[in-house]
């Protein structure tokens, strides 16, 4: 009786192993558990993605180069043929784990100029001038505002880009200032990989049930009086130094998804964006508002995956609204100029 006993155990621990294991394979090969993205901390800038990662999230590829960029790696210096853009951003710059690398906006804004690079007649231009290949940057980070984005511009420079784009959304006019205090305490701002697939899976979606408030605790800071006010001096900034750097400045912010809707804005957004708006007139800033773009169809949902992030549709048509720009036509004219 007692063998039996001792058999059944075994063949139940081997069975709890054997099935352990087979799920451990396919969180890891089909879904991505086991291997997210590293943040690291930072003084100035907060936190930003570790350098130089790769992993493979729900099928979508997700490459950050050596300088924490959602991008391929770069050279520091801008090679002569290369059109180089710089987009600073937040999760709807970065894509995150829902949009497959060449599915960001980075990435479809460039593969738009060079199809407009490819499209024109090669003969007729100076091959001094003419770019035969663009780079479109994205140094980017999920809650990102304004000033961590400036840390970062002040941290790594330009990367002599010809244009730099600060691409926001509404709620970044009331970003918090720059905080490490989530980095490794947060589940969705690991320090470290998880020893198993099955441990991120816990600590990601079994233990926020337990500790429901732990994340809301981690991410309060005190309140700012002027929130808005400091994020638009931070903008400031950002074009002071892109201008320094002799890059155009363009500051692009896409709604969020209830503002579409009949009752569009809440109040004390509409302030926010009137304010934004005066700024951009007295800084002289080429800003381009996506609420309006947005609002020419009757199914803005088509546009977003939630309530704030875009869709790839999305993704594709804000790249598209930019590259229209002047700002880049400019660029690309001063390429194909006979």
């Amino acid at each position: 009786m007692e063998k039996s006993r001792v058999k059944i155990a075994l063949v139940i621990v081997v069975v709890v192993v054997g099935l352990s294991v087979i799920l451990e394979v396919l969180l890891r090969s089909l879904v991505g558990f086991g291997n997210p993205l590293i943040y690291i901390t930072d003084p100035e800038i907060g936190y930003l993605l570790a350098p130089s990662q790769q992993t493979r999230r729900f099928g979508n590829r997700i490459a950050i180069n050596e300088y924490s960029m959602r991008s391929p790696t770069i050279t520091v210096n801008r090679p002569e043929s290369t059109l180089r853009i710089l987009i600073l951003g937040d999760s709807v710059a970065n894509g995150a784990w829902w949009t497959d690398q060449q599915q960001t906006i980075s990435a479809l804004l460039a593969t738009q100029l060079e199809a407009l690079i490819r499209g024109s007649s090669k003969e007729s231009l100076s091959h001094k001038t003419f770019f035969e290949r663009v780079e479109v940057l994205n140094a980017s980070a999920n809650s990102w505002g304004p000033r961590n984005e400036l840390a970062y511009l002040k941290r790594f420079g330009t990367f002599e880009a010809q244009v730099v784009v600060l691409l926001l959304n509404t709620d970044d006019l009331f970003a918090m200032i720059p905080s490490s205090a989530a980095v490794g305490r947060d589940r969705n701002y690991p320090a470290h990989k998880p020893p198993l697939a099955l441990v991120e899976v816990f600590s990601r979606y079994v233990l926020p049930l337990i500790l429901p408030e732990r994340e809301s605790r981690i991410n309060q800071v005190p309140p700012e009086k002027d929130p808005v006010g400091s994020n638009l001096e931070a903008i400031g900034q950002i074009q002071t130094v892109s201008n320094n750097n002799t890059a155009d400045f363009v500051l692009a912010m896409t709604p969020l998804l209830r503002e579409i809707g009949e009752l569009g804005p809440r109040e004390y957004e509409l302030e926010a964006r009137a304010r934004l708006s005066e700024f951009t007139k007295n800084r002289q800033i080429t800003y381009l508002d996506f609420l309006p773009v947005f609002q020419q169809t009757e199914t803005p949902e088509v546009w977003y995956r939630d309530h704030i992030h875009l869709s790839s549709q999305g993704n594709k048509r804000v790249s598209e609204v930019i590259s229209s720009l002047p700002v880049l036509r400019n660029q690309l004219s001063v390429a194909t100029s006979p």
